[in-house]
């Protein structure tokens, strides 16, 4: 099971409904790596406050994976649920990466053949 920290500024409501919300979308996006999670953070945001305007939904994501350094993202959109949807796809992305690298310096699947020229 995930651990799912979220954190969120005083310009935000309905605490509980976005709490379920971000949950239900870290699980979706993110769900496939659990095994390798040890904790994500949310932290949601308004960055203009109470001034209605552009992109200023923020959402910050910080992934921990075991053995490694937290890797973070960040995505600012005109709504809390872009924002956090395009942070979990952009972690998705990198988490693919990080992982994929991993994988192939543990003897995984490579793009090098050994056999290529003879």
């Amino acid at each position: 099971m995930l651990q799912i920290q979220i954190n969120t500024d005083n310009s935000l409501q309905g605490q509980e409904n976005l709490a379920d919300a971000v949950e239900r979308e870290i699980h979706a996006v993110l769900g496939r790596f659990s095994d390798r999670i040890t904790r994500i953070e949310v932290h949601l945001g308004d960055t203009n406050g109470a001034k209605h305007g552009g992109d200023d939904k923020r959402c910050l994501i910080e992934v921990r994976l075991a053995g490694r350094k937290p890797e973070t993202v960040t995505e600012q959109a005109e709504s809390v649920g872009l924002a956090l949807g395009g942070a979990a796809r952009k972690m998705a992305r990198l988490l693919e990466t990080a992982v994929g690298k991993t994988e192939s310096a543990k003897g995984g699947e490579t793009i090098r053949r050994t056999d290529q020229f003879g």
